[in-house]
Order: structure tokens, then sequence, then C-alpha cells
């Protein structure tokens, strides 16, 4: 019994009798590894996957699109990064339900480089942004997106839901021949109006009839049924662009393989690189809290890399995670890879002979649909708990979202938010160190030291010795405490240099091992006990 279809047969077998001893008695591989697979296997519901494979695909084309012709690229761009995006990272990504694409937050951050250097400048920087994220999956650093603070993911996401919202009521103008832009009026509007209510009512009361089909592609449906059946004049996606087109082509970037070329493009692979990242990883950890399970943000930043590297090479603009088209994904009942390779899939056959059908969808059931996925994604449980929060969480909450709306520099908006709530950490920190003083029958005084002693704690940790008036010998217990930076280093290297100039010896106990390492370059002046180090145990990742 040494394949998987064994394991499967035997684990059918003991499911179906419900015998609780037999199965604690199964090897240890089999429970942890084939269990697994055998689980995983069974959650995944195709119906569902392709359902919200098909709802994912009507809500990204429009997106991508625009974000294309924002950025004056081809609609195709938008479309080829669109599919090339979603397959990869869908099929290789550390995170089943999630949705990648052609992205804004990564194509705003080229549209300098487009407008001086043109489109095959893009191109390379696209591929260069690839293996940056790449290495950052090769080398574990997507773990450091647990250094976001959840105020900063409440600012981050209601930031991101006002512009998906405001995105959807820039659908209510309408580009005139002379190439003006105005907002729709009369009619128009009404009937634009009319059915993205429409398309809003189906979503909302849907699910409370069933859940069967996903309330987003019913609405999608429903709407263009009326639109075709009705005759009704409204706008269609083909009043965005045309998107009939090809296979996308392997094409090495026309530009001067020179260090000059690298100078320009590397800060812009940079940006997006970092950008992308941190949408996406901040995407797989809200998917993460709503399916209550984990991925993988390294195998998700090696496949994000690697989907813009085709990107690169295959004449498509880049992109990330998509927030909005994930809720959609999810909403629908996804919780697999397959409806994301589904909704690219769809996406080609869209491209290569599917055009004419889609570019008859009404703009007002996609409006409808992405408005009630931004209403999903403001982070509403935030408003109720501000009156329970710290008043710097609220602030950094604002302030992220602020950024976000204003700026839609999600990478800038974040770090803004990790850089306050990173001063804020070490201001309450700097404030909490204490020192107990007491002496012995010998005449030793003693400090036990409470607080970590870093940057921010020296000021006042120095302040609570008295080297002039101390006895001969004075021991620092660290028992309680942490040396954490250099800072601290040189605050005790200063200390025992002010008890030597006095004759005095100062001794420093109870260090952990860490904090030995780092003291290495004070042993000339200090004398360390190390016969009762505590051990600390740090919980190691799988």
């Amino acid at each position: 019994m040494n394949c998987l279809k064994c394991y499967v047969c035997l684990w059918k077998t003991i499911k179906r009798k419900n015998c609780i001893p037999l199965r604690q008695s199964i090897p240890l591989q089999i429970n942890e590894k084939y269990y697994k697979l055998i689980r995983f296997s069974k959650k995944v519901n195709y119906k569902n996957e392709l359902l919200a494979g098909f709802t994912v695909a009507m809500t990204m084309i429009p997106e991508s699109l625009s974000f294309a012709i924002l950025a004056g690229l081809s609609p195709l761009t938008g479309l080829y990064a669109a599919f090339m995006m979603g397959l990869v990272t869908a099929a290789l990504g550390g995170r089943p339900g999630m949705v990648s694409g052609g992205a804004g937050a990564t194509i705003v951050v080229l549209i300098a480089l487009i407008q001086s250097h043109g489109i095959e400048y893009l191109f390379a920087t696209v591929a260069l942004a690839g293996i940056l994220q790449m290495m950052v999956g090769i080398f574990k650093l997507g773990k450091f997106v647990r250094l976001i603070p959840q105020p900063v993911m409440y600012g981050f996401l209601n930031g991101l839901a006002i512009i998906i919202f405001m995105a959807q009521v820039e659908q209510f103008k309408i580009t005139e021949s002379s190439g003006a832009v105005s907002w729709l009026q009369g009619i128009p509007l009404y009937i634009m109006a009319g059915l993205t209510a429409l398309t809003i009512a189906i979503v909302y009361f849907f699910p409370k009839i069933t859940k069967v089909v996903p309330a987003s592609l019913v609405a999608i449906i429903v709407v263009f049924a009326v639109v075709i059946g009705f005759n009704i004049p409204t706008k269609t996606v083909a009043d965005i662009a045309h998107i009939s087109g090809n296979l996308p082509n392997f094409h090495i970037p026309q530009i001067p393989f020179s260090l000059e070329t690298l100078q320009v493009i590397f800060p812009y692979a940079l940006i997006m690189a970092g950008v992308g990242l941190i949408e996406s990883l901040l995407t797989l950890s809200m998917v993460d809290e709503i399916t209550n399970t984990k991925g993988s943000a390294n195998k998700e930043s090696v496949a994000q890399g690697l989907a813009n590297i085709t990107n690169g090479f295959f004449g498509g603009m880049g992109g990330c995670a998509m927030v909005a088209q994930t809720l959609v994904n999810l909403n629908a009942g996804s919780r697999a890879r397959l409806s994301g390779i589904i909704a690219s899939l769809l996406i080609l056959i869209i491209i290569l002979c599917g055009a004419p059908v889609i570019e008859k969808i009404p703009m007002a059931a996609l409006v409808g649909v992405m408005m009630m996925v931004a209403i999903s994604t403001f982070q509403w449980v935030s408003i109720r708990i501000v009156n329970k929060m710290p008043k710097s969480d609220i602030f950094v909450g604002v302030t992220v979202a602020l950024i976000t709306v204003i700026l839609h520099n999600l990478a800038l908006a974040v770090l803004i938010g990790v850089i306050i709530s990173a001063l804020v950490f070490a201001w309450d920190n700097a404030k909490r160190i204490r020192a107990r003083k007491h002496v012995d029958e010998n005449g030793v005084k003693y400090y036990e030291v409470y607080g970590p002693l870093f940057f921010g704690s020296v000021t006042a940790f120095t302040d609570k010795f008295d080297p002039m008036n101390d006895p001969d010998q004075v021991v620092i217990d660290f028992k309680e405490s942490r040396i954490v930076d250099m800072s601290a280093i040189d605050a005790l290297d200063k200390l025992s240099k002010r008890y030597k100039q006095y004759d005095k010896t100062l001794h420093l106990r109870h260090l952990s091992e860490d904090c030995r390492k780092i003291l290495k370059n004070a042993e000339a002046v200090v004398e360390v006990n190390i016969q009762e180090d505590p051990t600390y145990k740090v919980m190691l990742e799988k």
C-alpha cells in the first residue's frame, strides 16, 4: 500500500465505518500529507468554481481595459495582463481563491516611464520587477507582511473600497466625439442609474433566495437580458474599447542592453515590485482571515514574479492581486485554484472569439457588481469599534485611508502607516523602562531593569544610575529586560566607563544568549554573568 490511490481507498473505508481508533493508527505521513490532499479535493465545488470564474472574468475585463487606456496602452495589453497574471498565480501561487490581473496599482507607477521612454521600456521594467519579486520569495522575505498592523489593514481596505466605488461613479461619464468628457444627463443617466440599481438589488437580495448560483453572475445575466430584450440604449463594454485580438506572442523588449538602460528602469521596477507585493500580500492576509486558512506569502511572491516576467516577454502590462475581484471570487463560493484558472482562460477565449458578445454587456451591470464589492470591502467594523481603539490606531487608519484615496499609492500609504505605528510602539515602550533598586548585606547595589533597552529608552535608562554615589560593586540585572540594538550597547558602554572613572565595577547579569552576542565589544569593560541566563524559546516557522 504505497500509492496515493491505496491511501484514498483506506481513508474512505475508515470514514465510512467511522472508526476513530483505526484513524489514529494510520501512519503519520498518511494523516498529515495524504489526508490533507484528500480533504482539499473534497472541498472543491466544481460548480461554484466554474460560476465564480465566469463572474470574475466579467468584472476583470472592464478594470483591465480602463487602466490600460489610462496608461496610454492598447486595450489588449491590459487583457493579456489579466490572462497571464491570473493563470500563472492561480496555478502556482500560495493562496487558492486569490485573483491576480492587470491591476491599476502597478501600472499607475509606470505611466511616467511609458510617456518618456515608450512601451518597450515598460515590458523590460515589468520583467525586471518580476525578477525582484521572485527574489523576495526565494529568500523568504514575504513573511515580513506580518509587520503590517491591523489599523493599517483597516485603512488600506477602507481607502481601497472608496477608490473602487469612485471608479464606478466615473462610468457615469461619456466621451463625446470631440474628445470632451461629460456626465450623462437626461434619459441616458436615468437608464444607467436604473440598471445599476437593479444590479445592486439582485446582488443584495438573490442570496436570500438561494446561494447555488453567484448573485453577481445572476445580476449580470439578468441586466444583460433586460437590455437586449427591450433594446434599451445604454453604455456597454464596447464604449470603452474593442477587445478582439490574437494569442500573445513571445517578444524580447527592444531596448539597449546597457547600464544606462538599467539605471532608467531599475527605480521603476523596484517601485512596481514593492507596490505589487504589498497589495498581493495584504490581499493574501485578507483571504486568510475570510477563509480561516493559511496561505504562503513566499510562494505567492515567487508566483507573482513569474507572472510579471511572463508579462514582460509576452506583451502584458503586468499586475498583482486584485482585491475587488478576489472578493467577488470568494463571495461566489470559490475556495480553490480552479476559478482563477477558468477566469483567465475565459478572458483568452473572449479575446480570440467571444468579443462580439462580451462587448454588448451593459456597463451598468458591471458597475453595480463592483459597487457592492466596494461596500463589502469597506471595514464597517472599524467604525463600530472606533471608540474602543487607541487614538494612535485611529490616526494610523485614517491616514492610510486618506493617502490611498488621494494619491492612489497603496505602497506609500502602507509604508507611512507602518512607520507611524512603529514610532508609536517605540515611544510607548520607551516609557516603560523601569529599574528597581536595592543594596544587599554585602553592600552591593542591584538595579533590576524592566522593559526593553533600545534607542528610545536609553536616555531614561541612563538617568536611573548614580555612578558618583553608588557603592564599589554595582549589578544590573536584565532578567526582565532585553538589549535590543546598537544604541543600547553604546549606552551600556558609556555607563560602564563612567563607573570605571570612579574605580567602581559594573556587572551585567541574566543576559540572554542573543544579548551576550551583541555585547562582545563591551566585554573589556564589563563583567557578564552567564550562569543563570534565561532561555528564550522562539516558535519556528514551518
